[in-house]
């Protein structure tokens, strides 16, 4: 069944999802945070959802906030990623999805993906809930898990919870009326990736290294002091002695390259 939908999206989650929806849905508009400074240059920058939306041909709003009587052209909305709160007033005047990339209740927050593979989480998974004024923690519309391998990193999961989120938001605009149930269960929460989160601790277990750095990989990046060098770690696995094995990184003012090729040109 083809609905038609608004979308309140920004970040590259969000842009993602809207590409998926705009092909089996009609997306009436896109609600996006306002253009932001972004790079080395700070200059103004589009959000990746509005691209997506400019693509798409799709009307784009860029509310610096939500307020009651934005015409969206839909009486469904669904955000994934969209950064900003909805107020009360606004929810009440129409039914609002929200895409949560994790097993709610476990993972409410913003980096539900990065906390998950940081706690070595073997399964991961998509929640489609109303959207209410607590933080994620509105009832459940439809939900799915996947296993996740040991040397998939937070790109890799994101790109396989899209197609996931695609397909129960598809189940879910097919009804009419949609049903959904209360979470369950004890909530655990993921907080912001900040600086100090980037920090390896060397002296952690192999594998808890390995989920670090896999859990930052490929949008922030891991930071440690090897050979006496500041570097961002991308990659890396549990060696075959037991120890942390480092596999690519990029040396700071440098390119990404293998750690062997790094300490090749160290020792140069």
């Amino acid at each position: 069944m083809r609905a038609s939908i608004a979308v309140a999206a920004t970040a590259p989650f969000g842009a993602d999802v809207l590409e998926r929806l705009a092909a089996t849905h009609e997306v009436k508009s896109v609600v996006t945070r306002p253009d932001a400074p972004a790079g080395r240059g700070r200059k103004l920058a589009p959000s990746p959802a509005k691209l997506a939306a400019e693509r798409l041909g799709v009307p784009v709003l860029e509310p610096e906030r939500l307020e009651p009587g934005l015409d969206l052209g839909a009486s469904v909305v669904v955000a994934v990623a969209y950064g900003l709160i909805v107020p009360d007033l606004v929810l009440d005047e129409r039914l609002w999805l929200n895409v949560h990339p994790s097993l709610l209740p476990r993972w409410r927050g913003a980096a539900p993906v990065e906390r998950a593979l940081m706690a070595g989480d073997s399964e991961i998974g998509v929640s489609i809930i109303k959207l209410v004024k607590e933080l994620d923690a509105g009832p459940i519309a439809a939900q799915a898990s996947f296993a996740v391998e040991p040397e998939e990193d937070a790109g890799a999961v994101f790109t396989r919870s899209v197609e996931v989120a695609a397909d129960l938001l598809d189940g879910v605009l097919a009804q009419p009326d949609p049903t959904f149930r209360e979470q369950e269960g004890e909530p655990t929460y993921a907080a912001k990736i900040t600086a100090a989160d980037r920090r390896l601790d060397l002296d952690r277990p192999a594998r808890e290294l390995v989920d670090h750095v896999r859990a930052l990989s490929p949008h922030i990046g891991a930071r440690a002091d090897l050979h006496g060098r500041g570097v961002t770690i991308w990659k890396a696995r549990v060696g075959s002695d037991g120890r942390f094995d480092p596999v690519e990184v990029q040396p700071d003012g440098g390119r990404r390259m293998t750690y062997d090729e790094w300490v090749r040109g160290l020792r140069a």
